[in-house]
């Protein structure tokens, strides 16, 4: 199991558990971690799970393909360089005490 910290309104650091090999938004959506909507479930065609991940673990990442970064494009909260989408990143060992912090708003 990977350990991930959700950081809600700058301050609110929620844990969390991910399994090796899936996505953190699936991680997020079985902790019912308020703040990741995943309404198309991870198949690329929304923007609502949208997260800023924080150092280092930015760098442990691959990069975003042209896929991602243009659903980055329709974010409501607007999309910064550490922006990534949830469904896009696949949790590993690398990646234990992963911390993302939630955008204001997914809509």
């Amino acid at each position: 199991m990977i350990n991930i910290i959700f950081i809600a309104n700058n301050t609110e650091q929620i844990r969390a558990q991910g399994k090796i090999g899936k996505s953190l938004m699936e991680a997020a959506v079985a902790a019912g971690i308020n703040g990741i909507a995943a309404d198309c479930g991870g198949l690329l065609t929304c923007a609502t799970c949208h997260v800023r991940v924080v150092e280092p673990f930015a760098a442990r990442l691959p990069a975003a393909d042209a896929e991602e970064l243009a659903m980055l494009a329709f974010t409501a909260t607007p999309a910064s360089p550490a922006s990534r989408l949830s469904c896009q990143i696949i949790l590993n060992e690398k990646l234990d005490g992963l911390t993302v912090e939630l955008p204001a708003s997914q809509y």
